[in-house]
């Protein structure tokens, strides 16, 4: 870990997790770290390994505030995370070609995007929503919903229940992967969705304008933020909570079928021989540290206090990692989220092409065309590097190679 911290410029130290420069953090994603921590209610903040450039805010970061949350630091993709299980199967157990499982998995969950998100999205229950999704939807989010549009109509207007069990697009995956033992483990990362966009951008926009109303000058726009007195701070924190729930039932409702998928494509039984592990890395809480409470918001960063559970997934075509939390003071108790970008989705498309991306995921079943260019292996660090550079953040538990991956 190295600090920067510029006397009468800024608020607050940057802690920088990269390894004593070991992981490259571009200059342009520290300035961006260094423009929050001059605000004067930054107390706190913190760059994973995984750091890069973002919209508000670095992706990869750590920030604890004082009566203010910053919702573009949150992002649009609240409650965006990972889940993990472990089943009973080894690589010995499964067929030779991985394509019909693939398949399996594309069938029962709605992936990608069409239809710039509209009624006839490919990424969303579009002619019959399931039994399974309804009813979760009903007992456990529906009311909340309600309450959050009655006051905030806009939000209403939103892909809801049509979305929940959905992947969505960009770096979302569905993986098939092996362990070290040939333990064959299914993994998935996704998010609150469309509902979760909505409400995200909806907030974001009511706080530029309060400051716009309040001639409240920003060293960036996007760091426009909602003080504690505000007269919808509480509505934007439980919508973030209901967001928040949202994602992890959305995460919960694909795995099930994930894994009924993987048992269409076997001819022998098997069992999830270990409890699933569910968390977040776009997401806010109040916490206590240093024996201060503060708002603490994680963009790209996982919850790794002592004995947390977290995942940290490499590229599509790179290992990943189960860990387990070390509660390091200096990172908020926090770890990276995965790789983190080393191009921007569209150098990436420019720098490679689909022979690249054939060779960069060899013996992996998956979408090797343009649509997935922009996450090619090599748009991404090294994972390795990664970990290493935050080996004081977490130890890791088991260590996994994709042999499928599914991307929207």
């Amino acid at each position: 870990m190295r600090t920067i911290y510029e006397k009468n410029k800024m608020n607050c130290p940057l802690k920088v997790f990269d390894g004593n420069g070991t992981v490259h953090i571009d200059e342009k994603t520290i300035h961006q770290a260094k423009t929050y921590c001059s605000m004067p209610f930054v107390t706190h903040a913190s760059l994973m390994p995984d750091a890069h450039y973002g919209k508000g805010s670095t992706v990869g970061s750590v920030v604890a505030t004082q009566k203010v949350i910053i919702p573009a630091m949150v992002g649009v993709d609240i409650g965006c995370g990972m889940m993990a299980v472990k089943t009973s199967l080894k690589s010995e157990d499964l067929p030779s070609s991985l394509k019909a499982m693939r398949q399996n998995i594309e069938s029962l969950i709605p992936h990608g995007r069409s239809d710039k998100g509209g009624k006839n999205d490919m990424g969303s229950w579009r002619h019959h929503i399931p039994k399974e999704v309804e009813t979760r939807w009903n007992q456990e989010l529906k009311k909340d919903f309600e309450k959050i549009g009655e006051k905030h109509p806009k939000i209403k207007k939103s892909n809801h229940i049509n979305h929940l069990g959905s992947l969505g697009g960009g770096n979302h995956f569905i993986e098939v992967c092996l362990d070290l033992e040939n333990s064959v483990w299914i993994m998935l990362h996704s998010g609150s969705r469309g509902v979760g966009n909505r409400i995200g951008n909806y907030f974001i926009s009511l706080a530029k304008e309060d400051m716009r109303k309040h001639h409240i000058n920003l060293p960036d726009a996007d760091l426009a933020y909602i003080p504690e007195n505000s007269s919808y701070f509480w509505d934007y924190f439980h919508a973030l909570l209901w967001a928040q729930k949202y994602a992890k039932i959305n995460r919960e409702l694909m795995m099930d079928r994930a894994i009924t998928a993987v048992r269409n494509s076997m001819k022998i039984p098997f069992q999830i021989t270990e409890r699933a592990i569910n968390c977040h890395h776009n997401y806010v809480t109040k916490e206590t540290h240093h024996h201060q409470k503060f708002w603490v918001t994680r963009k790209g960063a996982v919850k790794a206090g002592k004995g947390d559970m977290g995942i940290i997934p490499g590229s599509m075509g790179a290992k990943s990692f189960i860990v387990r939390g070390k509660g390091n003071v200096h990172s908020l108790q926090s770890c990276s989220h995965g790789a983190g970008r080393l191009m921007s989705r569209n150098e990436a498309k420019r720098s490679f092409n689909e022979k690249d991306l054939k060779e960069q995921t060899k013996n992996i079943e998956c979408k090797k065309d343009f649509s997935v260019i922009d996450e090619i292996p090599k748009a991404y660090k090294p994972i390795e590097k990664v970990m290493a550079a935050q080996s004081d953040l977490i130890e890791v538990v088991a260590e996994l190679k994709q042999i499928i991956c599914i991307k929207g």
